[in-house]
């Protein structure tokens, strides 16, 4: 036996948001690890070819430093 509803999922759920709030937090951390490692693996030329230094390595891995 089915149940149809139509109301909308996660409706009135706080724990949607919170879901989805976690989700993107762990996202963007793996967003900003991948930045990174990317990033640690070029030469300090192809960094210099970039406008880049290493120490604006972990600036733009956070999304803070953009150019």
């Amino acid at each position: 036996m089915a149940i149809i509803s139509n109301r909308p999922l996660g409706g009135d759920f706080g724990g949607t948001r919170v879901l989805a709030g976690l989700v993107g937090r762990i996202a963007a951390w793996n967003d900003a690890r991948v930045t990174r490692a990317s990033l640690s693996r070029l030469s300090d030329r192809e960094l210099d070819d970039l406008g880049l230094v290493r120490g604006d390595i972990d600036e733009i891995a956070q999304g803070s430093k953009l150019r």
